[in-house]
This record gives structure tokens, sequence and C-alpha cells, in this order.
């Protein structure tokens, strides 16, 4: 099961790390959703893993339990990458309706800058 889960972890960080990376806005936008899903896999699996498991103590019975704390902090992070990703995409699309193209382009940006000031 850990096993599982750390793999799991580890593709969508990738995937989320080599969508970042892209040129365009789009991808950049899921890639970051993609990282916060692995965070949020990556904190809910600090609670410890056990099936079936309460998640609170029980004084009277010797089980293993889970720890509410790092679900707590899931749903949090949940609702904070949510708006988050409701700001990015609003300034993606206010830059391509703007400029009628998604491309990041820095240093397409800065030779034509550079091309106005020698003139």
């Amino acid at each position: 099961m850990e096993a599982l889960v750390a793999s799991a972890v580890g593709v969508l960080t990738a995937a989320g790390i080599f969508l970042i990376l892209r040129r365009r806005t789009f991808p950049v936008i899921l890639g970051l959703s993609l990282l916060t899903y692995a965070v949020n896999v990556f904190l809910f699996a600090t609670g410890r893993l056990a099936v079936n498991a309460p998640a609170v103590l029980n004084k009277y019975e010797e089980v293993p339990y889970t720890d509410p704390l790092p679900q707590a902090l899931v749903l949090t992070a949940i609702v904070i990458s949510f708006g988050m990703t409701a700001v990015i995409v609003m300034i993606a699309l206010g830059a391509y309706l703007s400029s009628k193209d998604d491309h990041i382009d820095m240093a397409a940006q800065d030779s034509v800058d550079d091309a106005g000031d020698d003139a």
C-alpha cells in the first residue's frame, strides 16, 4: 500500500513538473494542479495508511487509528488550490485575450524591446 501511494506521489510530481516547463499557459495550469494533487496525497499519507481504521482513539480497545490532522490539512489545501487555480485561469485568460496568443515567450519579448531601444 505504501509503495503504491509513494509511486502515485512520484508520478504526479513528475508529470506536474513536466507540464510546468511547457511554453503554453494551459499545460502550466494543469501542471500546477497535478503538483497540488501530489502534495495532497502526500499529506494524506502522513496520517498513517490504515484500512477501515477510525480517526479517533478508543481507550477501551487497542486498534490502529488514523490521524485526523492531515485529513483536515488536505481539505483546507483542496479549497485553497481551487481558489488559486481559478485566479491563475483568469490571469491566463486575460493575457490570452490581450495578446491573442498563449505562449510564454519572455526571450522573444525581450528581443523586441531591445530592438526598439536601438532605433
